[in-house]
């Protein structure tokens, strides 16, 4: 497995993040105090509000439920990865920061025994070289 591959998790994180963001943006505009989207055109040219509006929700959940669908499978494969590490540190580091995603400096807190971020990043890439 490469670091990019790794790092493609996170961005699929990112990603799902953002879209169900979106989504939530999309349902709040159908909740009481919005506009009133009774499909009615207002002037000409303007088609059914409500029609288009559930259509963008419809693309929307279809695609969360894609990227979790993603999100899953990656996560499936870096678990797979990582379980195959033989050496205990090397295994922890691999899990916290591919996939509980934290930072270099807090995988070396965690880690302790005097380890730096760039002790515990060394680690890892001269694991996947």
């Amino acid at each position: 497995m490469t670091l990019g591959e790794l790092n493609e998790y996170f961005r699929l994180l990112d990603q799902l993040s953002r879209v169900r963001e979106l989504l939530l943006s999309l349902e709040g505009s159908t909740a009481p105090g919005s506009p009133v989207l009774n499909g009615l055109p207002g002037a000409p040219g303007y088609g059914d509000s409500i029609g288009k509006l559930a259509a963008e929700i419809a693309d929307m959940r279809t695609r969360v439920e894609s990227l979790e669908g993603e999100v899953r499978q990656k996560r499936r494969e870096i678990e797979s990865y990582v379980t195959g590490i033989s050496d205990d540190q090397t295994r922890l580091i691999f899990r916290l920061r591919f996939l509980r995603g934290l930072s270099w400096g807090e995988v070396a807190a965690i880690i302790g025994g005097g380890n730096t971020e760039g002790g515990v990043k060394k680690i890892c890439y001269r694991y996947l070289h």
